[in-house]
């Protein structure tokens, strides 16, 4: 049985706790989690822990991200089984998709593991995900990017992190796009989900290859679309970006008419200025809107990919040189659906 997996802290609910109405960071040097995981699941697995940092996932930086991932990239790959990534809920997603790419070619799992409410608290799911990623590291043979959650009345589910979307509002709950999730912990064992979307498990299995873009850029725009947005506001007279994101509604479409709410007349503006825009998510199997017609040929589209992972690597392409056009093309670690 595979028993070794090192653990690696960072802070976050997780590794939070109740105090009156708030919730706080906890400074431990031994885990609490760890130790109610072994009360109810025994001392079969050896874990070795690590605490780059301790922070609230919201207030994460670019350092902080290169610190998380530069204590992976120390991690000994030869001694251990998997490595467990504990992380704030916030901005779990983007962690788990930026992680998804810079390691695409890990060759053990990498799980993150998360909860909405301190261990503390009754309502916690967080020793449960974390059961969820010992079972699945124990029982695949095969490594990448993955995140074990647990939503409310649901099993624990896996998720190939390149396919994690943002969480509901309010309630947090986390699930894949198009709600494929890649599997699920079921009585103590990991069970594959055979949806057509999901790659096959000896596709895991394969040698991937190395993303080329490893470093994130800040200087970048988000705009996502809304009934009346006034695209007249977006006007880059003293700070210029180096790119536009606008997140398409779910059809790929957005209002192409009018004035102030005129994307279109956005776009020109962005071309004059000299800022790439990108935009996402298109469905390539789905039927064009007349009202996006033209749209792909006015920037630079993302497709079959989720706009959380777009972001990713236009961060990704401008923080490191790379092209936009090529990574968001290439398929690092199974994120396009098609």
């Amino acid at each position: 049985m595979k028993n070794r997996i090192c653990v690696i802290f960072t802070g976050g609910t997780i590794g939070s706790c109740s105090r009156g109405e708030t919730v706080g960071l906890r400074h431990e040097s031994s885990s609490v989690l760890i130790e109610m995981y072994k009360a109810r699941y025994g001392n079969a697995v050896q874990f070795d822990e690590l605490r780059p940092l301790n922070i609230l996932s919201e207030n994460v930086q670019p350092a902080d991200l290169e610190k998380m991932a530069d204590c992976v990239r120390g991690v000994d790959k030869e001694k251990y089984d998997g490595i467990i990534l504990t992380h704030g809920t916030d901005t779990l997603c983007f962690t788990a998709n930026l992680f998804s790419q810079i390691f695409c070619d890990l060759q053990i799992p990498l799980v993150f593991v998360s909860a909405l409410y301190p261990l503390d608290d009754e309502r916690s799911r967080g020793v449960e995900n974390f059961a969820g990623a010992v079972t699945f590291i124990q029982s695949v043979d095969f490594g990448g990017v993955f995140v074990s959650f647990e939503n409310y009345n649901e099993n624990c589910k896996i998720h190939l992190a390149s396919r994690l979307i943002s969480a509901t509002q309010i309630s947090g709950e986390y699930e894949s796009i198009l709600k494929v999730h890649f599997g699920e912990i079921v009585n103590d064992k990991f069970i594959y989900n055979a949806n057509a979307l999901n790659p096959a498990v000896e596709q895991l299995k394969i040698k991937r290859k190395t993303c080329p873009a490893q470093k994130l850029c800040m200087d970048m725009v988000t705009i996502q679309a809304h009934s009346l947005l006034n695209f007249d506001f977006y006007r880059f007279t003293e700070v210029k970006p180096k790119a536009v994101m606008v997140q398409l509604y779910h059809s790929g479409t957005v209002c192409t008419e009018g004035e102030e709410a005129n994307f279109k007349k956005f776009l020109v503006y962005c071309k004059k200025a000299g800022i790439p825009v990108v935009i996402a998510p298109i469905d390539s199997c789905a039927r064009i809107y007349e009202s996006a017609l033209g749209l792909p040929e006015m920037c630079t589209a993302a497709y079959d990919i989720s706009f959380e992972m777009a972001t990713v690597k236009v961060l990704l392409a401008l923080g490191s040189g790379e092209s936009l056009d090529k990574v968001l093309k290439d398929n690092y670690f199974f994120e396009k659906l098609h």
